[in-house]
């Protein structure tokens, strides 16, 4: 008896564990192989004494004098440094884990610290006055506060452009061979990866061109010619983006997932095979998005669009108020730490989706994402006040705001035809 309940226990204790994100520790040891079996066992107090060692080596804690940091900018930028990297170091150590395992668990604690500081970083950065965030922007980069030359891609949309002597189709070329081609395309493939539905990542790629097109008398970098846009852009660009990707998640949804540790591995070739077969996922998760399966089925999904446009949009708002130029390195972190982010956010999202409980919450990773997202736009609304003289066209207005009701009534005929084709069954 006494035998059966302590089972009782520990299973329960197991389920408790794994419902609030962390991971079994019988599973664990029942999985883990005797190689790699080192990197999961928890090691919190000796990191924290090499940490606490580490600290008074870089503060100079035992020798004040002689271990001076120099100035004030100086003491305060490394300060600011170290406060970021014990609090990393913690959600690395004591963060809950994720839906994610692979590479391993602490990468993805890693990437929630990341995210929570990029949150509180921005949440700083909207208390600030326009101008001085603009100065406050060298600290990361000391490029930046330098206000950014105005340059439209639509000033001249000729294909063909006979009084050029050195090239006839100067224009194209110098937008076909632009780097930002290969990052156009480069981003579709993630977000591929991510979404793992071409309907809907058509719908994000027609819908940004659409954004592109409704704010471009706020945006210099939105005046695109046709060509671009429709051509290089959408038929292009972002169709091998998609292509790609979607052909890398067939190749994993089609893998068969059979795992085997590191050290039965027969020889050095697959002993190497299977060391980067770490850096792929455990498994592959079926995402059913369903976007048409009901009326909040279908706001649920068009919510996700509405938040990664907002994304999307947020980066070119964001460089034209904080004057970041489009190579600045900045601009590079920001898109690498929202698609780490995006990767879990995506999981827990779509986990959520497809969740019958009666009672159920978002990720932290959702929660994060959409924190994020809004406190950027907030900053983009704070910041951009007097900076966009042109009106929007009232036809454009017009526009959305009809888009808009055929939406609502759409969404409301369709969930009154579904009351009714209840209420019929139940008679």
């Amino acid at each position: 008896m006494e035998l059966n309940g302590h089972r009782r226990s520990v299973r329960r204790k197991d389920h408790h564990t794994q419902e609030n994100g962390g991971v079994s520790p019988m599973s664990v040891g029942e999985e883990l192989d005797p190689w790699t079996a080192w990197a999961y066992k928890p090691r919190t107090v000796s990191l924290l004494l090499i940490g606490a060692c580490f600290l008074i080596w870089a503060s100079g804690a035992l020798d004040p004098e002689g271990g001076a940091l120099g100035d004030l900018v100086t003491s305060v930028k490394r300060g600011v440094w170290a406060m970021i990297a014990v609090f990393l170091a913690y959600c690395l150590l004591q963060a809950p884990s994720t839906v994610l395992i692979r590479p391993h668990p602490a990468l993805w604690r890693l990437v929630h610290g990341m995210a929570v500081v990029y949150l509180v970083a921005l949440t700083f950065l909207l208390f600030q006055k326009r101008d001085d965030s603009r100065q406050f922007m060298k600290f990361l980069h000391p490029d930046l506060g330098v206000e950014l030359p105005e340059r439209s891609y639509g000033a001249d949309c000729r294909i063909y452009v006979p009084e050029n002597p050195t090239s006839r189709f100067k224009n194209v070329y110098e937008t076909l061979f632009d780097e930002f081609v290969l990052a156009h395309i480069i981003g579709w493939w993630g977000k591929a990866i991510l979404i793992r539905n071409q309907p809907l990542l058509w719908v994000l790629s027609i819908g940004f061109e659409m954004m592109e097109f409704t704010f471009r008398h706020m945006l210099p970098n939105f005046n695109e010619c046709w060509w671009d846009s429709i051509i290089l852009d959408v038929l292009i660009c972002n169709w091998f983006g998609i292509w790609a990707g979607m052909h890398t998640v067939r190749y994993f949804d089609g893998k068969t997932y059979n795992w085997v540790g590191l050290s039965r591995q027969p020889n050095i070739i697959e002993k190497f095979k299977r060391t980067l077969g770490q850096f792929t996922p455990a498994q592959w998760d079926k995402d059913e998005w369903h976007p048409l399966l009901g009326p909040w089925r279908f706001i649920q999904v068009l919510t996700l669009c509405v938040v990664f446009l907002t994304v999307e949009l947020n980066t070119f708002f964001l460089k034209f108020c904080l004057w970041i130029p489009p190579r600045n390195p900045v601009i590079v972190y920001r898109l690498i730490l929202w698609w780490v982010i995006a990767i879990p956010t995506i999981r827990e999202y779509n986990s959520y989706l497809q969740d019958r409980k009666p009672v159920k919450k978002v990720g932290a990773f959702c929660w994060l994402s959409l924190a994020i997202c809004i406190v950027e736009l907030l900053i983009c609304i704070k910041f951009g006040h007097g900076l966009y003289p042109n009106p929007m066209p009232s036809w454009l207005a017009i526009f959305w705001m009809s888009v808009g009701g055929a939406l609502l009534m759409f969404l409301l005929v369709w969930s009154w035809q579904l009351h009714q084709s209840l209420g019929r069954k139940r008679r």
